[in-house]
């Protein structure tokens, strides 16, 4: 039994005498409005209502609960307590006699609440999103109220030295793909990074430019901008360089170059403790699931009524709740276990949040945290970091506080997310093993979160354009390939139901199913080793051992604490120690990946789908030719064996696989069937999935 490694785990033990101080303290309903059900959304004669609210809480920093945020010391009012508030959104019937009892507690991602699917509705559960980010920038900006359909933010301090002065140190912020005359804002995703500077004559700050870096972390052409030609300023036609002074922008005397990177390094000071949102979001928690009240007798509108919680989050939120787990949030201040279920999605790292200057909505431009430390579930050596044998799951199991935990993914995580440390350490050599109480499932081939779904969005001009997607991230470009279709939604649809009923009834869901080096699935993620075919529209030699988005083994400075991603980063930007060797998954003749669970569309393909994407030139050429950051293509099949002789292409057309448009959704019934017998599909999307596909464009 898992449970047992408990023995082995002691760095948390003392949390069981510690008393329960840490609440929320009050609540405030700022807007109650029903829930209009979208047009054939078919969930039900269940009437549901959406409530928004602020939840007001304190902490005690002394806690060992709370204890391990970073410069909580650093946040205390004159009472001792650090105080925080969190807005809340609640989607739940009308009437709770209709509930299940069962309660989704999402993690909103940049301040975004996912819609509530409908399929939970018809089961009657509750869903509740409660804000953690802190640094309130951009999406996460504090507001006066809160609203159904505005997003969530966390008011927290910010951290003060012992004699009420200020705190200060080193960040850094970057401008790519940017041109023209005119000032550039500081992005991290799409939001301003959250840190200005103190001063802002540049010789206090270093800009740097770049003519390029790779995903190894080799930078070419790096010079600095001298002082006399930049200015931290806002600067336009009408206000041309020096500008007008602003701690957000950058005005260049010679304007921007599109082919390069820029880099700032400066001073800022006040950082937020974002570490609070872990015991916010544990908190918020506590409360909507157990308390009847707040202490000013503001009832709570699901007092009794909650049996069971699990918690999800999605990307970005995804890696938060891997570490909201890790440093033992799961466990409230009174003992108890939070939620009784966890489902990270699409979330294969940990949410660089509880250091200084730490920047959670960063999306894996060259120098960005949150792949330090242990990856994997269950204690494991690191010795290609030299870090000592650890998981994220240490502190749960010293307090008998675990969750069960369901995690999905698809192949853009492997390509451009960092997963596969994840699954077979950091040295790559050995399938890492999984607690009983974890599940984890792969959606081969697809894109982050899923494709359109459909058929023809697998025919050129059909369905989808052709022309790329946008690569998600800081202006990062446009990919080459059109956008992969591979959906999630059907077996999410199933996994759904396979997780309320695991938690709710104790029945338990399909065995795990991904790529594994045991099974011969995995290899080193470069074309020789995973057989990737000769495909038309792609240089021969893709993908190059240096295309996948790899792990780096950052210095950040003594003060860092890598194995909790906690601490001080004392270098800005990191330095790179080495770079991690990555695994993929093999794929077949046709370059789809093997490994992963029964999907229609990839087991009726239409194409080759990729979990990457290359990044295209044009008025945005810094990455050109490299990883389109997290977004996936696809390649059709061509129509006839002449066409795809004309192309030169070594796959059979669509004709040769399937011969008739009949012959394609008899393909399609297979498959659906197939799914539906190892538990990945439910029969009404099978059913829906084969209509679809008798309607289809495709072979008619």
């Amino acid at each position: 039994m898992v449970k047992r490694l408990a023995a082995l785990v002691v760095a948390a033990a003392t949390l069981a005498a510690a008393p329960a101080t840490a609440r929320v303290t009050r609540i405030v309903i700022d807007e109650v409005r029903p829930f209009v059900e979208p047009a054939g959304s078919g969930a039900g004669a269940i009437a549901y209502e959406q409530i928004a609210g602020r939840a007001f809480g304190e902490l005690d920093p002394a806690h060992p609960g709370n204890a391990i945020i970073q410069d909580i010391g650093l946040a205390k009012d004159a009472d001792g307590k650090v105080r925080y508030v969190a807005t809340f959104l609640l989607v739940k019937p009308r009437d709770m006699r209709q509930a299940s009892g069962l309660l989704w507690h999402d993690v909103p991602n940049r301040g975004r609440v996912f819609p509530m699917a409908p399929q939970e509705r018809r089961f009657g559960d509750v869903m509740l999103a409660s804000a953690w980010q802190g640094d309130n920038a951009g999406a996460t900006a504090v507001r006066e109220t809160a609203s159904v359909a505005g997003m969530q933010w966390l008011k927290v301090p910010v951290a003060r030295g012992p004699d009420g002065t200020p705190v200060t140190g080193k960040v850094f912020a970057r401008i790519v793909n940017r041109s023209g005359p005119g000032s550039q804002p500081l992005i991290v995703q799409t939001n301003p990074v959250p840190y200005k500077p103190i001063d802002l004559r540049p010789a206090a700050s270093l800009l740097t430019s770049r003519g390029g870096e790779d995903q190894n972390g080799r930078v070419t052409d790096e010079v600095v901008v001298a002082d006399a030609d930049w200015r931290w300023a806002r600067c336009d036609a009408a206000n041309p360089f020096p500008g007008v002074p602003d701690p957000t922008q950058i005005c260049l005397r010679y304007g921007f170059d599109p082919a390069r990177l820029y880099q700032v390094v400066y001073t800022a000071a006040d950082p937020p403790v974002l570490g609070i949102g872990f015991a916010a979001w544990r908190d918020v928690a506590a409360f909507f699931k157990r308390a009847a009240a707040d202490e000013h007798g503001t009832p709570n509108p699901l007092a009794g009524a909650i049996r069971h919680s699990i918690t999800r989050g999605i990307s970005q939120s995804g890696n938060y709740l891997r570490g909201w787990l890790h440093l033992g949030f799961n466990r409230d201040e009174a003992g108890r276990m939070v939620h009784d279920g966890l489902w990270p999605i699409i979330a294969g790292r940990r949410i660089a949040l509880n250091f200084r200057w730490a920047q959670p909505d960063g999306v894996l431009e060259l120098y960005q945290a949150g792949s330090e430390g242990p990856q994997w579930w269950l204690p494991h050596p690191d010795p290609v970091r030299g870090l000592p044998a650890a998981g994220i799951l240490d502190r749960c199991l010293a307090t008998d506080t675990c969750p069960k935990i369901i995690e999905h993914f698809g192949s853009a995580e492997v390509w451009a997310l960092k997963l596969t440390p994840e699954w077979v350490g950091t040295d790559a050599r050995a399938d890492l093993p999984l607690p009983d109480f974890v599940r984890r499932y792969y959606i081969a081939s697809s894109n982050h979160n899923g494709g359109a779904g459909g058929f023809d969005t697998s025919l050129p001009g059909v369905g989808l354009p052709t022309s790329g997607p946008a690569c998600p991230g800081n202006n990062f470009g446009t990919g080459v390939l059109p956008a992969n279709p591979v959906p999630h939604t059907q077996t999410v649809n199933a996994l759904r139901v396979h997780f309320r009923d695991w938690i709710m009834k104790g029945t338990v869901p399909p065995p795990s199913r991904y790529p594994r080096l045991a099974d011969g699935n995995l290899a080193p993620a470069h074309k020789a080793a995973l057989g990737f075919p000769t495909l038309p529209g792609l240089r021969p030699t893709i993908p190059e051992p240096d295309f996948i988005m790899p792990v780096h083994d950052y210095d950040w400075g003594p003060e860092f604490n890598a194995l909790d991603g906690s601490g001080v980063p004392s270098l800005a930007p990191p330095r790179i120690r080495r770079v991690l060797q990555m695994v993929a998954p093999k794929v077949d003749a046709d370059g789809n990946e093997q490994g992963g669970v029964p999907v229609v569309l990839l087991d009726a393909p239409l194409g080759t789908y990729l979990g990457w994407n290359v990044t295209a030139g044009g008025a945005r050429p810094f990455h050109q030719g490299q990883i389109c950051n997290y977004v996936a293509g696809m390649i059709p099949f061509a129509r006839t064996a002449a066409e795809r002789r004309a192309a030169g292409d070594p796959r059979p057309s669509l004709e040769e696989r399937y011969g008739t448009h009949a012959g394609y959704v008899a393909a399609v019934r297979k498959a659906a069937a197939h799914a539906v017998g190892e538990r990945f599909l439910l029969p009404e999307d099978a059913d829906a999935l084969i209509r679809a596909a008798e309607a289809s464009r495709v072979l008619r």
